[in-house]
């Protein structure tokens, strides 16, 4: 009864799971997306308290107090700004896991392993689910622990590294030992000798140098990425993790782990992947962990920026008929998108078309420009994709920047030696005129020189966002 019960939840969690995943494509239905997937979850936990082999109610009932408190005190406390690398914390927390049930699970075997038949038949649980195995499937459970294990060892340190980049904690540029791919490729290849080591001995040795060099993996892949790439960064740990996840679910028996599981790892690498198509980026490259690079130096900017003041600015806009706003990481930062929320109001009251230009990795997270402007309530229908609006900006009148750099960049198309020569950009340089919101003179997270900023229909308009546009609010009446 108990394991009907059980079973019939996990169908209804993973139905939830799906519409919850489909929801979030559209920021109309993401909203009722998030709930499906929060009564999934709570459905999938009770299934699970009171399925087979469940006990341990008191320690249960602990550990989910004490997970509920800290994650309810972290959501209060994070601001969106810190949101990427606080999805990168949770990826790593998805990671740690699936090493520990792995470890879990060999020690299970090994116990089950030492016992006589009657002994066995008094077990319950995970062990009484081993106890029932042949060699073959004993077998196959070793493999699905190995890769859970090495899976979550990748993800775990690759996710710190992670969200140390993403925090300013870590360097933001690409760094490799000396050796660079060769030490990859040697502690991958000593993890397939691990495998085969373990799968006909199943001892703990082959299985702790296999997550060494799991653990190095992670955190040589991701310190080989720089900023620039960052987002795709995200996604694809949230893929590493959604693999881990299912791994643990083959581990464990767990039907609902290993759906969920694909549901992440494989929505996480087709983000990925479109993110690498957006910044002309090879998906497999970023993966290796910057693999390639540019034959020769970057072309050398020339010339100086010229900066406007608020008059000039708001002049500017009120001489305007269509207006398009390019948000980045530095509107984050600034808090400022409901600023720019009322200045598009007022914009629009006045009769002007104003709309937003979104790039597939504006800030440092899929996504992460879309939920800014619906948090300030700016209208959906007004914020567009670079592909629905590039073609656009030869007709606008102004184009104003909001803390962008590489998605703005014109290097992308002139400078064959950029670090991001080929990635498809807003060209917002084709307007009439383009201001740049921006504190300093700086290069910005990636370190990337930035010609539009040179350019003579381009005036840099200095200062932090929220005050900048707080102070255009008041010359626009």
């Amino acid at each position: 009864m108990d394991y009907g019960f059980t079973t019939a939840a996990y169908v209804v969690a993973a139905v939830l799971f799906i519409l919850s995943l489909g929801g979030l494509s559209g920021q109309e239905s993401a909203k009722r997306a998030v709930w499906y997937g929060i009564v999934g979850m709570a459905l999938a936990v009770f299934a699970t308290l009171i399925g087979p082999g469940s006990g341990l109610w008191l320690l249960s009932a602990l550990l989910i107090a004490g997970g509920g408190a800290i994650g309810m005190y972290v959501a209060k406390k994070v601001e969106m700004t810190e949101m990427p690398q606080l999805v990168a914390a949770m990826h790593s927390l998805v990671g740690l896991a699936a090493v520990f049930v792995g470890f879990n699970a060999h020690i299970e075997l090994a116990r089950v392993a030492a016992m006589d038949e009657t002994a066995r038949e008094a077990l319950k649980g995970f062990a009484a689910l081993i106890a029932k195995k042949d060699g073959v499937e004993i077998g196959i459970l070793k493999v699905e622990l190995f890769l859970g294990i090495f899976i979550g060892a990748v993800t775990f340190t690759g996710s710190v590294i992670a969200y140390g980049k993403l925090a300013g904690k870590v360097t933001s540029a690409a760094q490799k030992l000396p050796g660079g791919h060769l030490l990859n490729a040697a502690a991958a290849i000593l993890s397939v000798v691990c495998l085969f080591w373990y799968a006909s001995t199943g001892g703990f040795l082959p299985l702790a140098l296999m997550t060494l060099a799991a653990l190095f993996i992670g955190y040589h892949l991701i310190m080989g990425i720089g900023g620039a790439d960052m987002p795709v960064v995200v996604s694809m740990l949230n893929s590493y993790s959604g693999w881990a996840a299912a791994a643990i679910g083959f581990s464990l028996g767990n039907d609902l782990l290993i759906v969920v599981g694909a549901l992440v790892g494989s929505s996480g690498a087709i983000l990925s992947y479109i993110m690498c198509k957006a910044m002309n980026r090879s998906f497999v490259s970023v993966i290796l962990g910057g693999f390639g690079g540019t034959s020769g130096p970057a072309m050398e900017v020339e010339g100086e920026q010229k900066p406007i003041d608020v008059d000039g600015v708001a002049q500017a806009l009120d001489e305007a008929d269509s207006v398009v706003i390019v948000p980045g990481y530095g509107m984050a930062v600034a808090q400022a998108q409901q600023n720019v929320a009322e200045l598009t109001r007022k914009l629009r009251a006045k009769g002007k078309e104003v709309r937003f230009a979104i790039h597939p990795v504006a800030g440092r997270l899929p996504g992460h420009m879309n939920v800014l402007l619906a948090e300030a309530k700016v209208p959906y229908d007004i914020v567009l994709e670079m592909d629905e609006i590039n073609d656009d900006f030869p007709d606008t009148d102004v184009v104003i920047v909001i803390g962008s750099n590489d998605i703005v960049n014109p290097a992308a198309q002139d400078d064959p030696n950029s670090p991001i020569a080929g990635m498809p950009v807003l060209e917002v340089w084709k307007a009439k005129q383009v201001f740049v919101s921006k504190r300093g003179q700086g290069t910005g997270y990636s370190g990337i020189e930035n010609p539009l900023f040179y350019k003579d229909n381009t005036r840099m308009y200095y200062g932090d966002a929220k005050d900048s546009v707080g102070a255009l609010l008041a010359k626009i009446d």
